[in-house]
C-alpha cells in the first residue's frame, strides 16, 4: 500500500519561500506520478502542480507558475514544492498525491494515493 507523507509547510511572511517534501513508501516511487493539490479555507480542493512518472513533464497551475517548482528524487523517493514570492492566497493545506504511470494531468480524480496534508500560512 502507497504511503504518503507531506513536510515542510509552516508559517512565513509574504516574499518569503518555502520547500515541501513528501515521502512515497509502498510502491515504486518511480513509476508514479506526483502532483500537489491545495485547499485553503472554505474553498474547494484545488490543482497546484504535477510531474509525470518520468519526470519528463511538468504542469502547474497558472496562479503558482514562475513561483513555484515541483521536482522529484527518485534515489530518496521523495517529491518537492519549492515555493517563491509566497503571497497570502496561498495559505492553504497542501496535499502530495500519486498516479501510478501518470502523465502529471491536474485532475484530482487520477490521483489514487494522497497524503494527509500539511499547513502552509503565508502572512501580510
Amino acid at each position: 500500500q502507497v504511503q504518503l507523507v507531506e513536510s515542510g509547510g509552516g508559517l512565513v511572511q509574504a516574499g518569503g519561500s518555502l520547500r515541501l517534501s513528501c515521502a512515497h513508501s509502498g510502491g515504486t516511487f518511480s513509476n508514479y506520478a506526483m502532483g500537489w493539490f491545495r485547499r485553503a479555507p472554505e474553498k474547494e480542493r484545488e490543482f497546484v502542480a504535477a510531474i509525470s512518472w518520468r519526470g519528463s513533464t511538468t504542469n502547474y497551475a497558472e496562479s503558482v507558475k514562475n513561483r513555484f517548482t515541483i521536482s522529484r528524487d527518485n534515489a530518496k523517493n521523495t517529491v518537492y514544492l519549492q515555493m517563491n514570492s509566497l503571497k497570502p492566497e496561498d495559505t492553504a493545506v497542501y496535499y502530495c498525491a500519486a498516479d501510478l504511470y501518470g502523465s502529471g494531468g491536474s485532475a484530482s480524480y487520477v490521483y489514487r494515493y494522497w497524503g494527509q496534508g500539511t499547513q502552509v500560512t503565508v502572512s501580510s
